[in-house]
């Protein structure tokens, strides 16, 4: 199986900087996010897909460490990797790196879980996501 991963390129907006020009560190939060937006349009893993098998998968684990630092008119790319697992949840790897200088800016991960239209844990993977898993052959060597 090769690795599922998606890339997205983007610019650093004068909202996202504080007064020394550097990105705050919150905005890396929603990076992350447009990576898995990114993610989803590539392999169909959207949150409309989620929403259309009635659940929902929020976050519950997310982490950032920060290599250096981006800065106001910056063109980085963030790149997310799918990291298979048979648990009902679904685990991403992230990598930002400046595009100009090609330096690694700061790495993460996120873990989500499934949760009904209740917000009730899913102790089990939807079915809908089994699938996907099947189709993108996640689990064969």
């Amino acid at each position: 199986m090769s690795e599922l991963k998606a890339s997205k390129q983007f610019d650093i907006r004068f909202s996202e900087v504080d007064s020394m020009k550097v990105v705050w560190h919150g905005s890396y939060v929603t990076y992350f996010e447009d990576a898995r937006e990114a993610f989803g349009a590539k392999y169909g893993l959207d949150y409309m897909n989620y929403l259309n098998h009635d659940c929902y998968a929020p976050i519950v684990e997310e982490t950032i460490h920060y290599h250096k630092s981006l800065r106001y008119g910056s063109k980085p790319r963030i790149d997310i990797i799918y990291r298979p697992t048979r648990a009902a949840k679904v685990v991403f790897d992230y990598e930002i790196y400046d595009t100009e200088s090609g330096d690694l800016v700061a790495t993460g991960h996120t873990v989500q879980a499934f949760v009904d239209t209740n917000y009730q844990l899913m102790l089990y993977s939807p079915d809908f996501y089994v699938e996907w898993q099947k189709k993108w052959k996640v689990f064969d060597k």
